[in-house]
């Protein structure tokens, strides 16, 4: 049976990946099932890319070639010219916040107004599965900024993102509807279908 190590010390993280893989008959566990403390895995690379496949490389050539699985998602605003982007989660600085961050994304927006707050999530996944060997999938949640934060659900810039064709933010969806449209779900349905091929 083949396992796949998810490259996240996030239990909750490697469960989403549990409930579409277990169809596959695809053993899924985590940096925590096999590190103690859970490593920290530099993210130097410049695009999601580049970000996921140095987790996946880290894990795979530190387990004798077991399947590894990395992610890297943010959020990119054309007018911030895709920025915050691989610095998502440390838009505000050293110690970030999702507070912090939300706080910034609002002041350097504070006088782009409208249809001109167009934004993305984006989610790029590597599943490494051999010495040169790598499956990749992507997934995109267009939509806009609003000017100040609204709901209790989510995470990170989730109150303040609200999808094309929805009138209300991830942060106030229900996690169904939010994970049926999310870049993450989009990616992880698309590399669901290569692996089931």
């Amino acid at each position: 049976m083949t396992e796949i190590i998810i490259a996240t010390g996030n239990p909750g993280k490697a469960k989403e990946f549990r409930k579409m893989f277990d169809d596959l008959g695809i053993i899924v566990t985590c940096l925590a099932d096999h590190w103690n403390p859970v490593p920290g895995i530099a993210e130097t690379g410049s695009t999601f890319y580049e970000n996921a496949k140095i987790k996946a490389d880290w894990v795979y050539e530190n387990t004798s070639g077991v399947w590894a699985l990395a992610d890297d998602s943010g959020l990119e605003v054309d007018a911030l010219s895709g920025a915050p982007g691989v610095f998502s989660a440390r838009y505000s600085g050293e110690g970030a916040t999702s507070a912090g961050n939300n706080e910034k994304l609002l002041y350097e927006l504070r006088d782009v107004h409208g249809e001109n707050r167009t934004a993305r999530f984006k989610c790029v996944l590597v599943l490494r599965t051999g010495i040169d060997t790598y499956i990749t999938a992507a997934g995109v949640c267009e939509g806009r900024i609003i000017d100040k934060p609204a709901g209790n659900n989510g995470f990170g810039y989730d109150p303040l993102f609200i999808p094309d064709g929805f009138d209300k933010t991830f942060a106030q969806l229900g996690s169904a509807d939010k994970n049926s449209i999310s870049h993450r779900g989009r990616a992880l349905k698309n590399l669901y279908e290569q692996l089931a091929r």
